[in-house]
């Protein structure tokens, strides 16, 4: 969104297809570090971003899933799952990332059933209920946060040696309620029929697994960069992210990344905003030197 008013503001002509306006930030509940607002709430902050955007002329294609990417001379093509085709002289993919799932036995056939992927969303169904949190960083104990407020006993099992989240969120989940934290564990099994009624836990020390009774799984074990569209064009690194430099270039010419999906390290709000302007700004140099506005 940032990328297109930066681009609205240049006078180039532009599109924006997106599945929706708001990505990952509408999957919390508050935000504690957008600047000039000590706590702001998440769905109202991109709100005001997707009403920043409706001030320009930008044509907007909610709902639109990107399918691939080519380049030919120098005009890219975007295909969607909608079945429209779109053209520019430059792309920037601003695509942020999705939630990585565990893999497991049980936890596709029981999404929606007791297997969750956000808080902000579900927390509400869980009061009084015993929930496992997959996970040991941020996210993973922004959602205990979440759980524990409802009233939910909560077992967090982080898969690696050494809890990731910051200081001041572990001392507030470790406050908050009925926790119990099992370090270097992972989810090996989500058991249930209809719903979730246990969970699977082995030690990775001892390689002993251990059956917990829980209402619920929250999985909170990572992101995956929405990237597959461009992978085969562009250069990415090991974990999926597009690489780019300090102007936002990847590897194919008028073609730029900004945020999440990107290598750009510390995956902020902020950060990704100024990378979406920056990114933009690029686009328009870009343009300008080889005479195509």
């Amino acid at each position: 969104m940032t990328a297109a008013v930066y681009a609205a503001r240049k006078m180039i002509s532009c599109a924006l297809l997106s599945r929706d306006l708001g990505g990952q930030i509408r999957e919390t509940f508050e935000v504690e570090n957008w600047l000039g607002f000590q706590n702001i709430n998440a769905k109202d902050l991109a709100d005001s971003f997707a009403e920043h955007v409706k001030s320009f002329s930008i044509p907007v294609a909610l709902g639109t899933g990107i399918t691939g990417v080519t380049k030919q001379d120098d005009t890219f093509r975007v295909s969607t799952d909608t079945g429209t085709l779109y053209s520019g002289r430059t792309l920037i993919l601003a695509t942020g990332k999705r939630h990585r799932p565990l893999n497991v036995p049980g936890e596709k056939e029981l999404v929606g059933r007791g297997v969750a992927y956000c808080a902000t969303c579900d927390a509400p169904l869980y009061k009084g209920k015993k929930v496992v949190v997959a996970g040991g960083g941020n996210s993973a104990f922004t959602t205990a946060t979440d759980l524990l407020k409802v009233g939910a006993e909560v077992i967090l099992v982080n898969v690696l040696r050494g809890w990731q989240a910051d200081e001041a969120l572990q001392e507030r989940v470790k406050r908050g309620g009925a926790v119990t934290l099992l370090d270097y564990h992972q989810v090996s099994k989500i058991e249930g029929e209809e719903r979730v009624t246990g969970v699977v836990v082995t030690s990775r020390e001892t390689d002993r697994a251990q059956r917990l009774d829980a209402d619920g799984v929250f999985v909170e074990v990572g992101l995956v960069a929405n990237s597959d569209m461009v992978k085969g064009l562009v250069e990415c690194n090991d974990q999926g992210e597009v690489i780019v430099d300090c102007m936002c270039r990847t590897s194919v010419e008028g073609l730029y990344g900004a945020g999440d999906v990107t290598t750009v390290p510390h995956k902020q709000i902020v950060i990704a905003a100024g990378e979406g302007a920056k990114a933009a700004l690029s686009a328009y140099s870009y343009l300008l030197n080889k005479s195509l506005i």
